[in-house]
């Protein structure tokens, strides 16, 4: 594991970072560290937005409404996002909280919501997406925020599926067989992570036209997680990490 700091409070920020910056903080970011973990004026905290790495910086305190801190030393530079997609149908609320979190935590790089023929769901909030995916990345030292795409068809996605891109299709109608030598068939000959996008359906299944549609696609890797039904939420997790140990950055 690499060296990293677990004990210093680690925030978002959406402003540009860099040495001497001062950057406002919002009202609940404030009332975290000053009410929440009760950091006094000149305390540190970690903060990154994306782009400029990570910073260390100073809490200001002005008054009893507001705070704000000033970024003074770069402890990690920003290093690339891994180009792992993840397309899901749809979950109810707090399984789709439960599924963003561990998605970020997994490495994923883009969430993209697909609306499928047997999906329960046709709606996501995703400023609620977004929140779940700031908060696990500043739970896990992640620096690099995944997209959040807007929900799109099946139809649609397939439409316009980069051709280049490995899409790693679970389908529990598929033969159980080994994922992990199905996946393997498609190692690089170079470490370097593969463009790769991880489809899970929803618990009604796909469609048989869904399936032949995406079976069309040229670079596709059908494959079952196992000899049980998993929960769509459990589904993401057993996927991303097994794509992640056979394909991408955890090699």
């Amino acid at each position: 594991m690499p060296a990293y700091d677990f004990k210093s409070p680690r925030l978002f920020v959406e402003a540009d970072l860099a040495a001497g910056a001062v950057v406002p903080l919002t009202a609940p970011q404030a009332h975290y560290l000053t009410t929440v973990l009760r950091l006094r004026q000149g305390e540190t905290v970690l903060v990154f937005n994306g782009r400029d790495g990570e910073w260390r910086a100073r809490l200001a305190v002005p008054n009893r409404r507001t705070a704000e801190i000033e970024a003074l030393a770069r402890v990690r530079e920003q290093t690339p996002a891994s180009d792992l997609h993840y397309l899901f149908a749809p979950l109810k609320q707090a399984r789709l909280d439960y599924m963003v979190q561990k998605a970020v935590e997994m490495g994923v790089s883009k969430l993209s919501p697909v609306l499928t023929q047997h999906g329960q769901v046709a709606r996501v909030n995703g400023a609620r997406m977004r929140a779940n995916a700031i908060e696990a990345a500043e739970q896990c030292g992640i620096l690099t925020l995944p997209e959040i795409a807007a929900p799109v068809t099946l139809k649609e996605l397939i439409a316009h599926f980069d051709r280049d891109r490995l899409l790693v299709f679970c389908d529990e109608a598929a033969e159980v067989a080994d994922p992990v030598a199905a996946l393997a068939a498609f190692r690089p000959p170079t470490p370097a992570p593969l463009p790769m996008a991880v489809l899970i359906g929803p618990e009604g299944g796909f469609a048989p036209a869904e399936r032949e549609a995406l079976m069309g696609l040229p670079r596709v890797v059908r494959l079952a997680l196992g000899p049980r039904i998993l929960r769509a939420d459990t589904a993401a997790v057993a996927a991303l990490a097994l794509v992640q140990a056979v394909l991408g950055d955890w090699r």
